[in-house]
């Protein structure tokens, strides 16, 4: 079972998911967290506390994903396309939350949103050499997430059903002749 912090900024990542940042208070945190305020705020004193830690999560599954993105014996292009697809893991939901923070203008989030696409973007030139063909296969693979996640809603089970292997392998062999891979 998770810590009552990890529940909690669960708990948080989802109401900012479902509800957006506006219905995300202190106390719709703790009754979805199961924990009481004073709990909350034990962790957490202040919403802030809470945004800092949903972007400090979100920091540390970007920097996981882009050094398994370096280390991929298929490379950099075909790991972020293969990977663009939103599935719900943790990575998905942090990335959702942070941009609801976002579109409520958080400063840190902004911040975290811009490092989190500069470390893809990097990973991408460091692996295929060429700035404009790592910044086309980022764009490739942003669209494909971003298409998942509007068209299915949030729903990782329909965003799984909008595609096919036989869509990403299409996709994967036009970015192959785009890398020259």
């Amino acid at each position: 079972m998770p810590s009552a912090r990890e529940r909690i900024l669960d708990s948080y990542e989802e109401l900012l998911a479902t509800d957006g940042e506006r219905h995300a208070t202190m106390d719709a945190v703790a009754q979805r967290a199961g924990v009481s305020k004073g709990g909350l705020i034990y962790h957490f004193p202040s919403k802030e506390k809470m945004v800092d830690a949903v972007c400090d999560r979100l920091t540390e599954l970007v920097a996981n994903d882009v050094e398994q993105m370096r280390s991929s014996d298929e490379g950099a292009a075909r790991y972020y396309i293969r990977t663009s697809y939103y599935e719900g893991t943790p990575l998905d939901r942090a990335m959702v939350a942070v941009s609801r923070l976002l579109q409520s203008e958080y400063p840190r989030a902004r911040q975290t949103y811009d490092a989190m696409g500069k470390a893809w973007q990097q990973a991408l030139i460091d692996d295929l050499g060429d700035p404009a063909i790592a910044r086309t296969v980022k764009l490739v693979g942003d669209g494909l997430y971003y298409d998942a996640m509007f068209t299915a809603g949030g729903d990782p089970a329909m965003a799984a059903r909008r595609h096919s292997d036989a869509d990403t392998a299409a996709v994967l062999a036009v970015v192959d002749r785009i890398t020259g891979r």
